[in-house]
C-alpha cells in the first residue's frame, strides 16, 4: 500500500482542513463539498484525512462493520452474538464517477434467488464505507440518480435495496466528501444543500507559499516513507486532538444566545428550509469541541456560517456562491446576547472560535476563489469586422421558462432530462437477453422463457426450474442529456440594444433550461467576416452565461461562417462522445451579408445539417411590422423548425411543448 501524503504537511488550505476535521469530530455535520480549480490539493488533502481517524472496533466476520458495542439489529449478517471483535483502521472508500448503482448500494444475486430460493446479497461501496469515509472525486460528473442514492443514505444513515420483491437494509453512516471543479459543471441547488459544509479552494498567489508546496511535494515523491516519518509527531498530535474533541463533544453547551444568532443568520440570508440551521448548530458545537471548550461562542457561529451557508444561497447556476461578511457581522451583533455567552477559560480555545487547522503553514487563502475568465479576454472573438461599428455589450433581459426543445427519436446517450433514450433507469418497455451481468431482471419475460421447458428439465415440485439462458434483462426508457450548441448572430443587424437584450435573455433562458436538463452546451458567435467558438462544448453552463454577458455586437452577418464553424464543432464532438446527440439552436434574424452570394452560401451550409440528420431550431429574432421571413427559410434549409422569441416562452399561446421536427430528406 502506498504511503499517503500527510494531512499536516498540506500547505495552506486552512478552511478545507478545518471543514474535514470538524466532520471527523462530528460526522453528524453532514460531510464536505470541496469546490476549486484543478491542482489545488483537493484530493490529496481528503485522502490524507483517513490516516488521522481513530481505529474502529467491528464485529468479527461482519461484512457491514457493525459496532460490537451496539450492533445493528437489522444487519443482513446478524443477529450478532456478544463475543469476538477486531480493530481496524477507518476505511477510505472511493466512488468512481462511472460506477453503477449495483456497485454503490450492492447487488442481489437474482439467479440464486430464482433457482435456489435464497436471498444472496453482495454488499456495495456504501457498506464498505460504513464508519469510515466515502470520497467522490468529480462529484458534479456523477449521474443524478447515484447522487440521490448517495445523499439519501448519508442523511438517513442506512441503505435500502428494494428489488424484485426482495428487501435488504443495512447501516451506512460515513463521512461524505465530494470534490469538484466548477468549470466542468455545477451540482443542482437541491444537491448542494445536502452537503453539510462547502469550501472554496484556490492556489496561493504568494510566492513563498508556492515554493513551500513544491519543496514538500518533491520531498514526498523522492521518499514517501521518510517524508511521512518527518510528520509523524504532528499527525499523532492531530489524531489525539480528534479523539479528545469527540469525547468532549457531548458536553458542549449550545446556549440560547447562540441558537438565536444561528436562526437569525439563516433568516437574514434567506436560505431555504431548516437544514442550514441544524448544520450550523452542529458545526458550531464541533468548533467548540475542537477548540477544547464546552461553550459555543459567537465566533463559532460566525465560522459555522462561513462554512455552511454560501452554497445554500445559490438559487440557479448563474449565482456565484458566497456570503456578505459585513451583513453576517451585523446580524451576529444585532442578535448577540452577552449574558448568555459567558467568557470561557481563556486557555481553552485561543479565541477565533476554534476555527484554525492543526498547523498554520501559511496565510489563509484570499481573493476571489470563484473568478473565471470573462469573454473578451481570450474568449471573445476579435473579427475583422469589429471596429467603429462595434457596440458595447447589451444587458440580458430577465430569463423566463422556455418550451421543451427535444431531439426526435430514441438515443442512448448520458442520463439527463431532455430527449427520449434507452437508459438504466426509467419505465420498463421490454426485455432482452442480458449482455454480461444481469442488472435489471424482467420477471415476467424470464418466467415465459423458462415455462415451456419444465417437463424436459424434470420438474417435479411446485418450484420453477430456471437456468441462466432463461434470464431476461429489462429494457427501460428514460431521458438523456444532449449537446445544445448555440449559434448566435452578433452582427450589426442584431445590434439594437433593446433587441439584443431580448436575444440574450432568450439564450440565457435556454441555458438555464439546459442546466436543469443536464445537457452539455457550446457557444458559436458570428459577426464581421468570421465566426468563433466562444465556448467549446462543456458542462459548465455558467461559463456560457459569462461569455454571453460580454458578447459585443456590430459588423456584417457572416451566417454561412457561423453555420460551418458549428458543423465543425459537432464533427469533433461526435468523435469524442458519439452517443450524445446534438441539438443546434441558431439565434438570428436570418439575414446574411458579406462576401459573394452570402445567402446561397448560407443555404448550402445549412443543408449540411439536414444531410447529417442533426436536430435544429431557429429562434427568429426579426422584429417590426414588416418581416421578411428569412429565419423560417433558414429553418427549412436546416431541416428544422423556427420559433419566435414570443413563442419560445412556455406560457405562450402557441402551446406548452414544442419538439424539434425534422423534414424528410
Amino acid at each position: 500500500m502506498s504511503t499517503p501524503f500527510p494531512f499536516t504537511a498540506v500547505v495552506g488550505q486552512d478552511d478545507l482542513r478545518l471543514a474535514l476535521l470538524l466532520n471527523a469530530v462530528s460526522p453528524a455535520v453532514g460531510g464536505v463539498l470541496v469546490r476549486g480549480e484543478k491542482g489545488t490539493a483537493k484530493s490529496t488533502t481528503v485522502r490524507a484525512l483517513s490516516a488521522l481517524l481513530p481505529e474502529v472496533n467491528v464485529v468479527a466476520g461482519c461484512r457491514f462493520s457493525c459496532d460490537p458495542d451496539a450492533p445493528d439489529p437489522a444487519c443482513p449478517d446478524g443477529p450478532h452474538e456478544p463475543g469476538a471483535f477486531e480493530s481496524r483502521p477507518a476505511r477510505m472508500v472511493e466512488l468512481p464517477v462511472g460506477a453503477s448503482e449495483d456497485r454503490l448500494i450492492g447487488a442481489l444475486d437474482i439467479e440464486r434467488a430464482l433457482t435456489e430460493g435464497v436471498t444472496a446479497f453482495e454488499p456495495g461501496l456504501l457498506a464498505s464505507a460504513h464508519r469510515g469515509i466515502l470520497y467522490v472525486d468529480e462529484v458534479n460528473l456523477l449521474h443524478d440518480h447515484l447522487v440521490d442514492v448517495l445523499l439519501d443514505a448519508a442523511a438517513m444513515g442506512a441503505s435500502y435495496v428494494e428489488r424484485e420483491g426482495v428487501s435488504v437494509r443495512h447501516a451506512a453512516r460515513f463521512l461524505l466528501v465530494g470534490t469538484m471543479n466548477p468549470e466542468e459543471g455545477e451540482l443542482r441547488p437541491q444537491l448542494l444543500d445536502r452537503f453539510g459544509l462547502t469550501v472554496e479552494v484556490a492556489a496561493s498567489r504568494e510566492p513563498g507559499q508556492r515554493v513551500e508546496v513544491v519543496r514538500r511535494r518533491l520531498a514526498y515523491d523522492d521518499d514517501p516513507a521518510a517524508f511521512a516519518v518527518r510528520w509523524a509527531d504532528e499527525e499523532a498530535a492531530v489524531r489525539a486532538r480528534i479523539v479528545a474533541a469527540r469525547e468532549l463533544l457531548p458536553s458542549v453547551r449550545l446556549g440560547e444566545g447562540a441558537l438565536r444568532q444561528i436562526a437569525a443568520t439563516c433568516a437574514a440570508f434567506e436560505v431555504d428550509g431548516m437544514r442550514a440551521d441544524i448544520v450550523m448548530a452542529r458545526t458550531a458545537t464541533a468548533l467548540a469541541a475542537w477548540a477544547g471548550r464546552t461553550d459555543v461562542l459567537a465566533e463559532d457561529v460566525r465560522q459555522a456560517a462561513l462554512l455552511a451557508l454560501p452554497h445554500r444561497r445559490r438559487r440557479n447556476p448563474f449565482d456565484a456562491p458566497g456570503l456578505d461578511e459585513d451583513k453576517l457581522d451585523e446580524t451576529l451583533e444585532q442578535f448577540g446576547d452577552s449574558s448568555d455567552d459567558e467568557d470561557p477559560d481563556p486557555d481553552g480555545g485561543g479565541g477565533g472560535g476554534g476555527g484554525q487547522p492543526p498547523r498554520g503553514d501559511g496565510d489563509p487563502q484570499g481573493g476571489d476563489t470563484d473568478a473565471r475568465p470573462e469573454a473578451g479576454e481570450g474568449g471573445e472573438p476579435r473579427t475583422s469586422g469589429a471596429g467603429a461599428g462595434e457596440q458595447a455589450p447589451a444587458r440580458a433581459a430577465e430569463p423566463f421558462r422556455t418550451k421543451v426543445l427535444s431531439v426526435p427519436g430514441i438515443g442512448e446517450g448520458a442520463a439527463g432530462r431532455r430527449s427520449r433514450a434507452r437508459t438504466e433507469h426509467g419505465r420498463t418497455t421490454g426485455a432482452r437477453r442480458p449482455r454480461g451481468t444481469l442488472t435489471k431482471l424482467h420477471l415476467a419475460a424470464t418466467v415465459r422463457a423458462a415455462a415451456p421447458h419444465q417437463r424436459a428439465r424434470g420438474r417435479s415440485g411446485p418450484g420453477l426450474v430456471v437456468r441462466r439462458d432463461d434470464l431476461r434483462q429489462a429494457t427501460r426508457e428514460g431521458r438523456e442529456g444532449n449537446l445544445v450548441l448555440f449559434v448566435v448572430d452578433a452582427s450589426g443587424s442584431m445590434a439594437a440594444r433593446q433587441r439584443m437584450g431580448a436575444v440574450k435573455g432568450a439564450v440565457l433562458s435556454l441555458l438555464l433550461d439546459a442546466y436543469q436538463r443536464r445537457d452539455k452546451v457550446g457557444l458559436v458567435t458570428f459577426r464581421g467576416s468570421s465566426a468563433d467558438v466562444a465556448l467549446p462544448p462543456t458542462s459548465s453552463v455558467d461559463a456560457a452565461a459569462a461569455r454571453l454577458e460580454s458578447l459585443p455586437t456590430g459588423g456584417r452577418t457572416p451566417l454561412a461562417a457561423g453555420l460551418l464553424r458549428a458543423h465543425e464543432v459537432l464533427r469533433v464532438e461526435r468523435l469524442r462522445d458519439p452517443a450524445r446527440r446534438a441539438l443546434v439552436v441558431v439565434v438570428t434574424d436570418g439575414r446574411a451579408t458579406g462576401g459573394p452570394e452570402p445567402v446561397a452560401l448560407a443555404g448550402r451550409a445549412a443543408r449540411l445539417f439536414a444531410a447529417g440528420g442533426v436536430a435544429s431550431v431557429v429562434v427568429d429574432c426579426e422584429s417590426g411590422p414588416v418581416r421578411l421571413g428569412l429565419a423560417g427559410r433558414l429553418a427549412g434549409e436546416l431541416g428544422g423548425t423556427a420559433v419566435t422569441l414570443d413563442e419560445l416562452r412556455a406560457d405562450s399561446i402557441a402551446g406548452l411543448v414544442k419538439d424539434v421536427q425534422r423534414r424528410a430528406a
